[in-house]
């Protein structure tokens, strides 16, 4: 537990005090962000803002979690080594973190809103989701257990649904495709993305310290316990993003500072994808990540009923530049929506609660 905090202190403080020094850093190269001349009206003011602040966030998951690490070893607790699974879903992240980075230079030299074009992202996601999968179910325990399951989870793995080494990997590649798209779009509004981001891995602190809590025993598995390979390593995980987001937030909220840009969208994208793979909970997340799947879910139906209809759905998608298209101010928006995303990361966490209830009788299990 002590791990847990660490590194969601030290994420916070060192996010907080190095953005600030890559706002000066990025100002002076003129690392600025380019404004969609389509948007609503009111951003292109925030043209020039310095943009990649993503890299603050990952520069302070990793000092969070190493330093928990660090703090273990030297006070010989267990778990001081950095697990499989924590080190898969930190290169996810990092990986999906340097795509963004990319994109976003590419973006400042050119002058433009495009950076890599679409068939070159999608590689870039390609590979890094691939060997994420390949190495998720195949680096396996001395009693056999691997970071990932091949079946689709819920709270816990639904023995109905298996996709096979194969089909795995290709589903590893559709969620963090899909996860990094949708809080990609969420990013539109100052701190919009990373509250949001915030209340997902706070949640997830308390699902994976839970599991940790009642994992199962490999060699005497009690009915209703986790299955979960190294849980309290994906806690440490879980808390340094969450300080990491809240301390970025601190210059990321309106008027923002810097942005986060696709280096951050993508690499916290990857990150929810990752938790919900290396937990089993892949459908809990989408409830969880709620507020992400309506940003991204916008987009999709705007396009599918432009394309048929000729007709608009919303004023402008993702859909927060609707409300603002509508009158809403920037502020009234963004508190709305962390509304929304709370209410979202609550009504998760009560379903993996309650499922968690259902196994109270089983022997040596108590709440």
């Amino acid at each position: 537990m002590i791990g847990i905090l660490i590194a969601a202190a030290i994420a916070l403080i060192v996010s907080i005090l190095f953005t600030p020094y890559l706002i000066r850093v990025f100002s002076r190269q003129g690392f600025g962000q380019e404004i969609r001349e389509e948007g609503p009206e009111g951003h292109k003011s925030k043209r020039g803002t310095p943009t990649m602040g993503g890299v603050a966030i990952i520069v302070a998951m990793w000092a969070g979690y190493l330093t928990a690490h660090l703090f273990n070893a030297v006070s010989d607790r267990n778990g001081e080594a950095p697990t499989a699974s924590g080190l898969l879903v930190m290169f996810l992240t990092t990986g999906l973190g340097l795509v963004g980075f990319l994109d976003d230079f590419i973006k400042i030299r050119k002058q433009r809103n495009l950076g890599l074009n679409k068939t070159a992202k999608m590689v870039g996601q390609l590979v890094v989701a691939v060997v994420f999968g390949v190495l998720a179910v195949n680096y396996a325990d001395e009693y056999g257990l691997t970071p990932a399951s091949v079946q689709m989870s819920f709270v816990r793995d639904l023995t109905i649904i298996s996709f096979g080494t194969i089909g795995f990997v290709v589903f590893c590649y559709i969620a963090v495709s899909g996860w990094s798209n949708a809080v990609n779009f969420t990013d539109g509004l100052d701190g919009l993305a990373g509250g949001a981001s915030a209340m997902v891995f706070g949640t997830y602190v308390v699902i994976t310290f839970w599991q940790f809590r009642y994992n199962c025993d490999a060699a005497e598995p009690t009915p209703g316990c986790y299955d979960v390979r190294d849980p309290l390593d994906l806690a440490v995980i879980a808390a340094a993003a969450m300080g990491a987001c809240i301390g970025f937030l601190w210059w990321n909220a309106a008027p923002a500072k810097i942005f986060m840009g696709d280096t951050g969208s993508l690499a916290l994208g990857g990150l929810v994808a990752g938790l919900s793979i290396t937990t089993r909970t892949e459908l809990l997340m989408v409830i969880v990540g709620g507020l992400f799947v309506v940003e991204m879910l916008s987009v999709v139906l705007q396009i599918a009923i432009f394309r048929t209809t000729r007709r608009r759905l919303f004023r402008m998608a993702p859909f927060h530049h609707h409300f603002e298209l509508a009158g809403w101010a920037e502020t009234t928006v963004i508190i709305r929506f962390w509304l929304l995303a709370g209410i979202c990361a609550m009504f998760g966490l009560g379903l993996f609660y309650s499922e968690w209830l259902t196994h109270w009788p089983a022997e040596g299990l108590t709440p």
